[in-house]
């Protein structure tokens, strides 16, 4: 059980109108988000997959919809365990349930790191196309450009000659879409860029997951809280530089999500550090009552 009592709304630093509701904003946007990565992920896997998904491969063709799905729940349960749900109301039947909602949202989270490490293998195996040396001669046969992992544009008689300068190109396997050398780094790096956004996402809850162990327990002092602090200002600026890459690469649906990640996390740091002021109220006020009395 948890050791806290959560003070009246009206006492809690963070509880203003406006700041609730710019924090409830910007989880419903999170949760928007879902539906925009789906979009972009059914169409290229349309292409990506012409002869139907298996289920293996769901999360091949739709880590970033699955991965959000998954982030979107689990915030939630962070906001319920750290400011919602007072003492009385973590009954074993809560307590458990909280924690295989976490444990499946985790087990999503992580299958979802695959499907992004799997994707940057996938730009790996391109192929050769040595007998094309201008894209328009693709034009009339049913081929995209890859403009970026999840967005082909269909090459037309209108736009095949504005697309590349180049007079290389290569082929996806399996997929009637072309790439020159140059916009597959680009894809290669938005790819790793994918991966190591997923995996510092995945330390940064484990570390939230000891913080909020540690609070229960009343052992986030001293060390401990300094240690979580130093790891967190290295994650949390990891994040923020795959922020400026997205913004760098003018993908504006990736770096918009990402920080909105960052600020949504915020508000749990918030939580959880208002949490801990509140428990030292406690214990500040549990020592005195003696020498009152």
């Amino acid at each position: 059980m948890r050791s806290r009592r959560l003070p009246s709304i009206s006492a809690r630093p963070y509880a203003g109108r406006l700041y609730q509701l710019f924090k409830y904003t910007v989880y419903g946007l999170l949760t928007l988000n879902v539906y925009l990565f789906f979009d972009e992920e059914s169409k290229a896997a349309a292409l990506q997959f012409a002869g139907g998904i298996a289920p293996g491969q769901l999360i091949e063709a739709f880590a970033s919809t699955i991965d959000t799905a998954a982030w979107v729940i689990l915030l939630l349960v962070f906001e319920l365990e750290t400011r919602l749900l007072d003492d009385r109301l973590f009954t074993p039947r809560v307590t458990w349930s909280l924690r295989i909602i976490r444990s499946l949202c985790y087990t999503v989270i992580v299958y979802a790191f695959y499907g992004y490490v799997t994707n940057v293998a996938f730009t790996y195996t391109t192929v050769p196309l040595p007998e094309v040396s201008n894209l328009c001669s693709l034009a009339a046969l049913d081929w995209s450009w890859a403009e970026t992992l999840d967005v082909y544009v269909p090459l037309t008689a209108a736009n095949c000659a504005n697309v590349s300068a180049a007079n290389e190109f290569l082929q996806f396997p399996g997929m009637n879409a072309a790439v020159d050398a140059a916009t597959l780094t680009d894809i290669r790096g938005l790819a790793w860029i994918d991966a190591i956004n997923g995996g510092v996402w995945i330390l940064v809850v484990v570390l939230l997951e000891i913080d909020v162990w540690l609070q229960e327990h009343q052992r986030f002092e001293g060390a401990a809280l300094k240690t979580s602090t130093a790891l967190k200002f290295l994650l949390y600026g990891t994040l923020a530089l795959a922020v400026v890459y997205w913004m760098w690469k003018g993908q504006f649906k990736d770096w918009w999500d990402a920080l909105l990640w960052l600020v949504a996390f915020v508000f749990i740091e918030l939580n959880v550090f208002e949490w801990r002021a509140e428990s030292r109220r406690e214990q500040t006020e549990a020592g005195a009552a003696p020498e009152a009395g």
